[in-house]
């Protein structure tokens, strides 16, 4: 079971659902009147880009991008960009990611969109961890914090795995120490 190589749950399920609405909340009040194009990085922010959707209470539309940059627990500095952009010719476009860690593939999609032509870049994040940070990004929509633990669940993963858990989770270091 997928629990058991959990140290300690980091964020709960009803802590995601409260961070969700107040987002959602945040992000209608401040695009009302226009209609935002959420654009998620694949694959880690579909849970999370999809029940912030439902909190969303004004027209927008949503795109996808398939974009990574770990190897295991690590970053490996290296952006890779799979497929084409999401069309955000004057757009008013909220990246939607699973967390800012060291900020490398946030900057890197930000300034592409911008080069595509959209009209504003925000970025929205379930969690930021501040300490991962090697780059000078900052979200603009934030979930919570996490210290410099490597987390899993809810869309984050290790090596594909754990993404599925309902809540996010500290893994446990013997199961990438292997």
């Amino acid at each position: 079971m997928l629990e058991n190589d959990i140290k300690k749950v980091s964020v709960s399920v009803e802590e995601l659902a409260l961070m969700n609405k107040r987002l959602g909340s945040q992000i209608s009040k401040d695009y009302e009147g226009k209609c935002p194009m959420l654009v998620g990085l694949l694959k880690g922010c579909l849970p999370f880009m999809s029940d912030l959707f439902k909190n969303i209470t004004i027209p927008c539309t949503i795109d996808y991008f398939k974009v990574s940059s770990y190897k295991g627990t690590q970053s490996t500095g290296v952006i890779n960009v799979k497929g084409e952009c999401p069309d955000v010719d004057a757009k008013d476009v909220i990246i939607v990611d699973d967390i800012l860690d060291t900020g490398r593939t946030l900057k890197a999609v930000k300034e592409l969109l911008i080069a595509h032509g959209a009209k504003s870049v925000k970025v929205c994040v379930l969690l930021d961890k501040p300490e991962g940070r090697k780059v000078g990004i900052s979200a603009d929509y934030v979930g919570g914090n996490v210290p410099n633990e490597f987390v899993v669940g809810y869309g984050l993963d290790y090596n594909d795995l754990y993404r599925n858990l309902p809540y996010v989770g500290v893994l446990k270091d013997e199961i990438y120490q292997k």
